[in-house]
């Protein structure tokens, strides 16, 4: 690992001005100091974010749910707030990393993780470091895209982002021009030949807080893993909706490890929207959630997979039982 320098920030004012391409911000660090002993980042400075108690918060106001950036997985999951109104955001962080980790990695950092392709993380010179081309698309691809959106077929790595998208959250970011707010939605991007990343923040941004809207819906969130716990997703779901007597209105619908950036579901939910939830309307359902999917040669099993976990996230939230 390069020798760097280590600088407490003291404010967020203090703090953007630190932010460049040789410097990174420092929370959890479960992510970035991985990313620095295998080489794949090298920055001359680190600016720990720790010091700043207002990015560390958890509380609601009348527009929703307030999470400052240093929040972290675990109090999310502890969190009984989170655990009644939120659910899926609470299961997604549960789901996201062991205890040990869940009780250092902050939400803010989670949304930024990197991909895990071996080819990016290892010695390969793959698109999104800069290089010409994308190893993974002929190479070993089991856990890589099923939607193309890029050169790049790594999926999005981080469990919570996409229960925030279903339940309609946004992102609060400061910058040397002030302060703006953006969709979780929207934030997360497939990278491009400019911007070879998977989200919206410059280089000297700050993520302050994530704001959730308030929501009598009801919402869930399902990983299927290759381990029995603590594994990155092979393919993962968060559902939200207001459910009476078996019908569902206003349906969100988001699924994850098969693309850039979560894929919201949006012909699925238009077809459930306002409907009794029978069994051949879920079967229905999974069927359409794999519309559009392209599988590499070795991870064709996504799509099975991400079949069954809509069918049986919609049954868990309306309360069947297989």
């Amino acid at each position: 690992m390069k020798n760097f320098t280590h600088i407490d920030a003291q404010s967020i004012e203090h703090t953007i001005p630190l932010l460049d391409y040789y410097a990174r911000p420092l929370a959890g660090g479960t992510d970035l100091i991985p990313l620095m002993r295998e080489g794949v980042w090298q920055p001359d400075r680190l600016v720990n974010l720790k010091p700043l108690a207002d990015l560390h918060f958890l509380r609601e106001a009348g527009d929703g749910l307030h999470i400052g950036a240093l929040t972290t997985l675990d109090e999310l999951d502890r969190s009984p707030l989170v655990r009644e109104r939120y659910q899926a955001l609470a299961e997604a962080a549960h789901s996201a990393a062991s205890p040990q980790l869940r009780n250092m990695a902050t939400l803010g950092g989670n949304l930024l993780q990197q991909v895990r392709c071996w080819y990016y993380r290892g010695p390969f010179n793959c698109w999104m470091k800069g290089g010409d081309h994308c190893p993974a698309r002929s190479g070993e691809n089991e856990h890589h895209a099923v939607f193309d959106q890029s050169p790049c077929v790594a999926v999005y790595p981080s469990d919570p982002p996409a229960a925030l998208i279903t339940l309609d959250a946004s992102i609060r970011i400061v910058g040397p021009d002030g302060a703006r707010s953006v969709k979780v939605a929207d934030f997360l991007a497939p990278p491009d030949e400019l911007h070879r990343v998977m989200h919206g923040l410059g280089l000297n941004e700050l993520i302050t807080e994530i704001v959730v809207p308030h929501t009598t819906a009801r919402s869930l969130y399902l990983k299927a893993m290759d381990r029995a716990v603590w594994a990155y997703a092979l393919v993962s779901v968060a559902v939200a909706g207001e459910v009476a007597n078996g019908t569902i209105t206003n349906p969100r619908i988001v699924l994850g490890a098969v693309a850039n950036v979560p894929v919201r579901l949006g012909a699925v939910e238009a077809l459930i929207d306002g409907q009794l939830l029978t069994d051949e309307l879920i079967k229905e359902a999974g069927t359409m959630a794999t519309h559009g999917m392209e599988p590499l040669a070795h991870n064709h099993y996504k799509l099975p997979l991400a079949r069954n976990l809509v069918r049986q996230a919609l049954r868990d939230l309306t309360g069947q039982r297989m």
